[in-house]
């Protein structure tokens, strides 16, 4: 009875002096932006949220339904071409994307041998992004203005360049920004080599790229006209009534079903077969 009560005044007398030294703090696990946060992020589109594009999604393919409906009379055709509407939005912003990556990768290497001039020429790593809003690309220096903007309002380098990041949104970028910040933690003095390197090979790679996309263009093409043959030829359709009475049957729904399943079905699969390799932002 003694050993226990010893045992259990020794624990007391541990949790007690436990109690005055204070706990880590954890930080809340960081939340990944989702699909679409990031793709509205790539596309460079600053006053549109993710909740917004499904929204205008969902209307405009409830609209365009509603719309066929009253013109055919034939509510799976217009439940069909509803569907198609629907992802309208998503695909011009994909599509915004994809040519805003395209518009980067071309100017990167401006970027860099500015960067690479301006330290060259004794300016500090703050003051050679700022003058990217003056001097750099055209389609650039609103980005580059608003790290300006951020720095002199806040006076730290890191958040500015987190901010940076999150606008450009692009894997090259992520790299770029990166060094620098190693460079501004650390020192060093090949950063002039690294950055004149790393032009060298975003030419070259922007170079085959080029290449690759421009033989991939019109097999590409081609698929997606394959794809889309069959409904055009619906649409042209939907001016007969006695062709849309076929397709508000039973059996006509059955036909769109399947044909909208197939189109899906190898339209995603020729966007997997012909899909040139992505740089994924690791450093984000």
């Amino acid at each position: 009875m003694a050993a226990a009560l010893g045992l259990a005044g020794g624990i007391g007398l541990f949790l007690v002096w436990w109690s005055f030294w204070p706990l880590p703090a954890r930080r809340p696990p960081a939340k990944r932006p989702g699909r679409l946060h990031t793709l509205i992020q790539q596309a460079g589109i600053q006053r549109v949220t993710p909740a917004g594009l499904v929204a205008s999604s969902l209307a405009l393919g409830l609209f365009i339904a509603l719309l066929f409906y009253v013109v055919t009379a034939a509510a799976p055709v217009g439940l069909c071409f509803g569907l198609f509407a629907s992802a309208l939005p998503v695909t011009l912003v994909r599509w915004q994307a994809a040519r805003r990556a395209a518009v980067l990768r071309e100017l990167w290497p401006d970027v860099v041998d500015h960067l690479r001039s301006a330290i060259r020429a004794g300016l500090s790593l703050p003051e050679a992004l700022m003058q990217l809003g003056y001097k750099g690309p055209e389609p650039l220096r609103g980005v580059f203005l608003d790290f300006a903007a951020d720095y002199r309002s806040g006076g730290s380098f890191g958040v500015a360049l987190d901010r940076l990041k999150e606008r450009l949104a692009d894997p090259v970028g992520d790299r770029i920004v990166e060094a620098l910040r190693l460079t501004r933690d650390v020192g060093g003095t090949d950063l002039g080599r690294l950055l004149g390197t790393l032009a060298d090979f975003l030419r070259e790679s922007a170079r085959t790229r080029r290449e690759l996309e421009a033989r991939q263009s019109w097999t590409v093409n081609a698929a997606r006209l394959a794809v889309a043959a069959p409904w055009i030829v619906l649409l042209l359709m939907s001016t007969r009534p006695e062709a849309m009475a076929a397709y508000a049957s039973p059996t006509g729904l059955a036909v769109l079903v399947v044909g909208l399943v197939v189109s899906v079905f190898c339209y995603r699969l020729m966007l997997r077969i012909g899909a040139l390799p992505q740089e994924e932002r690791v450093l984000r």
